[in-house]
């Protein structure tokens, strides 16, 4: 199961920023928060958490500073792949899904189809 989940306290001696970046910072590196994966928009963590949209911004842009998540433009902001040929995987994994859903592929299709060229491509291997 995967999906942010993060506790701010208005007690803690780190400033919310901090903690909402070490959180998903250590989610990311544990893989509880895979490569790839979506997170929320600023505004709409900021709502969930409590805090201002800036203290998410600037959490956000730290992770990104860090190389643990990577903004796409309007596509959104996602958790980055570690190493450089993992990175790439994910990218055309990501390309994969988009196109496999414009061609009106449902999940469930892609991902036998994705199988089904990996099983061709590792012929022999387990």
């Amino acid at each position: 199961m995967t999906g942010v989940k993060v506790t701010i306290s208005g007690t803690a001696s780190e400033a919310p920023y901090e903690q909402l970046r070490a959180q998903i910072a250590d989610q990311a590196r544990s893989g509880s928060l895979p490569a790839g994966y979506r997170l929320p928009t600023v505004r709409r963590l900021a709502e969930e958490l409590g805090l201002a949209p800036n203290t998410v911004a600037k959490a956000y842009r730290a992770l990104e500073g860090d190389g643990v998540i990577e903004t796409r433009g309007r596509n959104g902001t996602f958790v980055a792949a570690a190493e450089g040929s993992a990175r790439e995987a994910a990218h055309a994994a990501e390309e994969y899904a988009r196109r496999a859903r414009r061609l009106g592929l449902d999940r469930e299709a892609a991902l036998a189809a994705a199988e089904e060229a990996l099983r061709a491509v590792y012929v022999g291997e387990r």
